[in-house]
């Protein structure tokens, strides 16, 4: 395995949760709450394709994407024939189901993750995540660990970076400008993923806390657990409707899911996988081991 590129983010209390009241309310950003955590070690950057191969290549372990046979790519970056695209999602038509599209072939079976080895893996599951922390001696981090790393030591503020989204007309994320989902204006540089590292990191040295994939959290996911939340290292409900993912993605938008700020917050089932989700990783320790 080769040398890991993480950050040590120090221990310490913040208020986690939306300051700013923009929060969708069925997602549960409020109220806003004392957090108390230990030091621990985080992943600089998302997961990426090349970290994710050496992991398949020690173990031959198998998606549930690749399992499936098919995953959901982003109608703009097809890289498929016809008759591999299988259909859209309900609801949302810019996704498209298609045959072959995995982590190893990111955008369809025209595609290959060799191309974009510094981009972050994607069409990987909740459970998928976790068996590469199995390998890796890892773990996801607490949906609570996640915010506070994002905030890289500022307080209440709207970004990983401060309040405003494109200071000094500078972009800090990789997210979608334009009209979504038929017209990006490509104003940051990308239409799909950024390669890790392609905006200045935050105050702790962390890379691509808002924007390019979404990141899996170890928790479960429960709208009202704010109103109850331990001050003490959270680890979130013993129930809820999904996995949490946290930090947006290159398709949020202003108009359409605003989640690219540090307080937003999201789920989906354990067994998804799309193309736009990927995560990052946390070391255990024997002060901070969380049974995911």
């Amino acid at each position: 395995m080769g040398v890991r590129d993480e950050a040590l983010v120090p221990g310490g209390t913040f208020l986690m949760g939306d300051a700013f009241g923009e929060g969708y309310p069925a997602d549960g950003e409020t109220p806003v709450h004392k957090v108390r955590l230990e030091a621990f070690r985080i992943d600089a950057t998302a997961v990426t394709n090349s970290m994710f191969a050496e992991f398949v290549a020690s173990t031959g372990y198998r998606t549930e994407a690749q399992q499936y046979g098919s995953s959901a790519v982003f109608h703009l970056l097809s890289a498929a024939a016809r008759p591999d695209i299988l259909g859209t999602a309900a609801g949302a038509p810019w996704w498209l189901n298609i045959r072959g599209a995995d982590w190893a072939h990111p955008t369809g079976p025209d595609s290959h993750w060799q191309d974009i080895p510094d981009h972050p893996v994607i069409h990987v599951s909740h459970h998928d995540a976790l068996a590469y922390c199995v390998w890796a001696g890892r773990r996801l981090p607490t949906e609570a660990e996640w915010e506070y790393a994002a905030r890289g030591g500022l307080v209440s503020q709207r970004f990983a970076w401060g309040n405003e989204l494109t200071p000094g007309g500078e972009h800090r994320c990789n997210i979608w400008q334009g009209t979504f989902p038929t017209s990006n204006t490509l104003d940051d540089g990308h239409l799909g993923t950024a390669p890790v590292k392609s905006f200045p990191p935050n105050g702790y040295g962390l890379f691509d806390m808002a924007g390019n994939v979404w990141e899996w959290c170890a928790d479960w996911f429960l709208p009202k657990y704010y109103r109850n939340s331990p001050v003490d290292a959270p680890q979130g409900p013993t129930i809820g409707s999904g996995r949490v993912m946290r930090g947006g993605s290159y398709l949020c938008h202003a108009s359409y899911c605003e989640r690219y700020r540090v307080a937003a917050r999201t789920s989906n089932t354990p067994d998804s996988s799309s193309g736009n989700c990927g995560f990052r990783t946390v070391a255990r320790t024997e002060s901070t081991v969380v049974d995911n």
